[in-house]
């Protein structure tokens, strides 16, 4: 196995257990046994559990990011922009329902809240959605909120109806993705 074979190993195994166990039930070397790779040798690549855990974000998030990319409408209205976002959104977690429980996992623990503290205090670079809301409340045709409750009530549902469908309670076919996107998109307009 390559080098880079191994750290993708490496990252995929982490993703998996951690989906499956959380994070505690995901120890070095329960990731190593699943990677096919020698306890050792997960720390050739990731220097102790933390940034192995906050590495295997960064990259879930660069497939996600690819996915919304793709055929994405910067030239169209915020609206349109939106739709594309929220409706790959919910492909994206429903075709890939470990990624989604890793998500999860993720942000709904000190690493997601230090992960969002950035994302919302820090001095990233921005970020489509971001874009998308302050073109929006630029143009007043977006709520004039902070953006945190405009992701709070943009996101949250369409989280909370991808899980829903992988439990099994709900079908989020091509339709329904559509409608669930529109209402989203309807609680933040002007």
């Amino acid at each position: 196995m390559s080098e880079s074979d191994k750290r993708e190993a490496i990252i995929n195994a982490a993703l998996e257990l951690v989906a499956e166990c959380g994070f505690h039930g995901a120890p070095m070397a329960m990731v190593a046994e699943r990677a096919g790779v020698g306890a050792g040798t997960i720390y050739r690549y990731f220097e102790n559990k933390d940034t192995l855990i906050t590495e295997t974000y960064a990259a879930f998030e660069q497939r996600l990011v690819a996915a919304v990319m793709e055929g994405y409408p910067e030239r169209k209205g915020v609206r349109d922009r939106y739709i594309h976002l929220a409706t790959i959104l919910i492909k994206y977690f429903i075709a890939s329902p470990m990624e989604f429980r890793f998500a999860e996992q993720f942000h709904n623990s000190p690493y997601g809240a230090a992960h969002r503290r950035e994302k919302v205090f820090g001095k990233q670079e921005k970020d489509i959605c971001t874009e998308i809301f302050e073109d929006g409340k630029g143009q007043g045709i977006v709520k004039d909120l902070p953006l945190v409750m405009l992701f709070a009530l943009t996101f949250g549902p369409l989280v909370d109806m991808c899980r829903d469908h992988i439990l099994g309670f709900i079908d989020l076919n091509e339709e329904l993705s559509l409608k669930a996107a529109e209402a989203c998109w309807d609680a933040v307009r002007q």
